[in-house]
């Protein structure tokens, strides 16, 4: 049985025994795995005693930080009555409370929750959802989807065709459904010929112009609200999605809006489409939906498209499930973490802590290796110049091990270098995070 300190024995029956995700396993050859052995609020304590603030939420999933006690308390209170039953059937008190309330922060317009295990999970049954509502109204034809380039909506084969990275596409494009990719309304393309705005207009203009040729064959236009986060971060203003909801209705497509990753709360409202004045007919959720404690997503659907499944006809049943639909220790988790938005006032003050984000990271809007600064809520982003990085296929790896000696843990996309920290760090915490990162940087722009 290992112990705290025998950690190098388990670092490498972990290389020989797990396959790690979206990882080549040989650069760990180079970059060893790191021993996490506990996590207390927004830090990470690995086998070596060295302490990491969580500058990425691990993977854009914790809210509240590690071993947060009031969601430990509620997962424990809820082991002890039951852990798992199946929703087929069945049903139990805090799915239904979660699902409840989910629709109240939607003013009802999103009434009906499905749920699953993981985010790739939920966009399949959004396109599943909107394609099979077509068909019930005698419309089969209306199965192909829209995104926007540099789009990322998760990894099985349904998320991964409305996904537009090449590294996914040159490897499983052949298995991929053929799928409209219109302008992305990114703010970085802006140039002095075209201001932010007009970059909206011209993405705008291609999206109608794609409805406008193929309504009659698409199901929906799918859009993570705000910001493309796999995406590198990119930006852009609710002006976006709110003109694009009003596309979608007058061509009759469905608008899905991806919020796995800029929900509750990343953005600065509870969802995003909140600040485009919109909601969409299908919303996606996960990753800080459990406040990073457990597996679980949920794709929301308006009234209109559930009625349409309510039949008699068992042609027009919802296909899909998943074996931990609605697990009750994740939906006690996300409850939990429902119950801090709310007693806690986390939106207002996460307004505070934002600014506090801009102030700590001051220095790269002067920094000349620094350009697109960018921020949207609790997400704070900025890309290093390509002259200044020497070797781009190492720069994000180096960026993470350097970050790991200056006691912070980031993870950049390319040459796109990003927070998104939970919500509990102080501003001292925030300024230390702050200026980790710029020690990081100057470090691996010298070794550049």
């Amino acid at each position: 049985m290992n112990k705290p300190g025998h950690s190098l024995d388990w670092v490498s029956r972990s290389l020989a025994s797990v396959w790690q995700p979206c990882t080549q396993m040989k650069d760990h050859e180079a970059y060893p795995l790191i021993a996490i052995t506990s996590g207390k609020g927004g830090w990470l304590c690995d086998d070596q005693g060295r302490r990491f603030i969580d500058g990425i939420s691990s993977w854009w999933t914790n809210l509240f930080g590690h071993a947060n006690p009031r969601i430990n308390q509620a997962i424990t209170e809820q082991l002890n009555r039951i852990e798992h039953v199946m929703l087929a059937g069945f049903t139990h008190q805090p799915v239904v409370e979660l699902s409840e309330r989910l629709s109240a922060l939607t003013n009802g317009q999103l009434g009906h929750a499905f749920y699953a295990s993981d985010g790739a999970s939920a966009v399949e049954i959004a396109l599943k959802m909107s394609h099979h509502f077509w068909k019930i109204q005698g419309k089969p034809n209306k199965k192909e989807f829209i995104c926007l380039a540099n789009s990322y909506h998760g990894e099985t084969l349904g998320a991964l065709s409305v996904t537009d990275v090449s590294i996914f596409r040159d490897a499983y494009g052949s298995l991929l459904n053929p799928v409209h990719i219109v302008m992305s309304p990114d703010s970085r393309a802006a140039t002095d010929r075209n201001s932010s705005e007009e970059i909206i207009d011209l993405a705008l203009q291609n999206l109608e112009e794609c409805l406008a040729k193929h309504h009659q064959t698409i199901a929906a236009l799918i859009i993570e609200p705000l910001v493309q986060c796999a995406g590198q971060m990119a930006m852009h203003a609710p002006r976006y999605v709110k003109r694009a909801k009003q596309l979608c209705e007058q061509y009759d497509v469905h608008l899905i809006a991806d919020e796995i990753a800029v929900g509750c709360g990343r953005t600065g409202t509870f969802f995003a489409c909140e600040q485009a004045g919109i909601w969409p007919d299908l919303m996606t959720l996960s990753k800080g939906i459990s406040a990073g404690y457990l597996p679980l997503s949920i794709c929301l659907s308006t009234d209109t498209i559930y009625s349409a499944f309510y039949s008699d006809r068992i042609s027009a049943t919802f296909l899909h499930s998943h074996s931990y639909t609605g697990n009750p220790l994740a939906c006690r988790a996300a409850l939990a973490g429902l119950d801090i938005f709310q007693e806690d006032g986390v939106l207002e003050k996460n307004k505070v802590r934002s600014q506090s984000i801009q102030e700590a990271f001051a220095w790269a809007r002067d920094h000349a290796s620094i350009e697109h600064v960018r921020q949207q809520g609790m997400i704070f982003a900025f890309d290093v110049n390509a002259a200044a990085i020497s070797n781009p296929g190492s720069f994000s790896k180096m960026m993470f091990q350097e970050g790991l000696q200056e006691g912070v843990l980031i993870r950049p996309i390319g040459r796109t270098v990003y927070v998104i920290p939970p919500y509990i760090l102080s501003a001292d915490e925030i300024q230390q995070m702050g200026r980790a990162i710029e020690r990081t940087l100057h470090t691996v722009l010298q070794k550049s």
